[in-house]
């Protein structure tokens, strides 16, 4: 099998790696704009060599779309013009709707599976790339009654060689979800970055700054690249997801500027309950076995 990987950051390059250890393909072809980083992705071997992007998806068996999702607007349908009748093209966006509505009515559709592997680090370019970045975790395939089944079940293929689960939503419904538990903390993680550069004692802020500090606000170092255009594609959902925070934020300062501690100590209580629902403890909020249904390949 000969891949091809537009994009060779962290998402394309962890692809990548596990793939070729994997031994999913015979081939790995990339795709990247910046030299820098296309020469460094030949150099650790995340590729074989790098080519055009017309040359590259010649006679590939499968195509992985792994850049910022505003160029994805650009580069998708371009690809999908230039494909093979059996060349399968996975997307990796954190955005849906608007790519997929993007090539509804290509007479390529088909061969595009729309998906979103729910992983990553705040880290960019082809040295971030790591191993076993995906395993364990989930990837989201959308609407995929739009894709052909042959394409469906290569996509089923590569995610389960890489140790993930597979989830189905609608474009829309992947959107809102994402905008909870992805795109509202990079939200936060920037607002709150900006929060504590705002002050004028701040060297000393950073002074005294711990791992709780540098936990929370880890993901403000995510490349505005790729997150500008996520914001501004999924920006209804998002700004839904931060009037919900914010909401949450004004009930906490609240409790303490009316000295209500009973109801600080409350909030506080009713938060640690998220300890047992990430642990899979409460079974109103344990994965939702509708959503997973059987690989068509196994």
């Amino acid at each position: 099998m000969k891949i091809t990987f537009i994009g060779l950051g962290l998402i394309g390059g962890s692809l990548a790696k596990d793939l070729r250890k994997k031994k999913f393909a015979t081939e790995l072809i990339g795709i990247e704009n910046n030299q820098k980083n296309a020469k460094k992705a030949v150099e650790i071997g995340l590729v074989d060599r790098t080519e055009t992007l017309v040359k590259g998806i010649e006679g590939a068996d499968l195509v992985i779309i792994a850049i910022p999702v505003d160029k994805e607007l650009e580069v998708l349908p371009e690809v999908l013009d230039k494909i093979s009748a059996n060349t399968t093209v996975i997307d990796m966006g954190s955005t849906k709707k608007v790519i997929t509505d993007k090539v509804a009515n290509h007479p390529n559709r088909k061969n595009f599976v729309a998906a979103h592997p729910m992983s990553g680090t705040e880290n960019s370019g082809p040295t971030a790339a790591i191993d076993n970045l995906f395993r364990g975790k989930i990837t989201i395939l959308c609407d995929q009654e739009d894709s052909g089944p042959q394409h469906v079940a290569l996509a089923e293929k590569m995610f389960q060689a890489l140790g993930m689960d597979v989830a189905y939503m609608s474009s829309d419904e992947q959107d809102h979800s994402t905008a909870f538990v992805s795109h509202l903390p990079h939200a936060a993680a920037y607002a709150l970055a900006n929060a504590v550069q705002a002050k004028e004692d701040r060297s000393i802020i950073f002074d005294l700054a711990s791992g709780g500090f540098r936990s929370t606000v880890r993901l403000a170092k995510s490349s505005h690249s790729m997150w500008h255009p996520i914001f501004q594609q999924n920006c209804k959902y998002v700004v839904e997801s931060l009037d919900v925070y914010i909401k949450h934020l004004q009930e906490l300062r609240d409790s303490m500027k009316d000295n209500d501690f009973d109801k600080l100590k409350d909030l506080i209580i009713n938060a640690n309950k998220i300890r047992g629902i990430l642990d899979g403890e409460n079974p109103h909020f344990v994965k939702n076995e509708e959503k997973f249904t059987k690989l068509y390949t196994k």
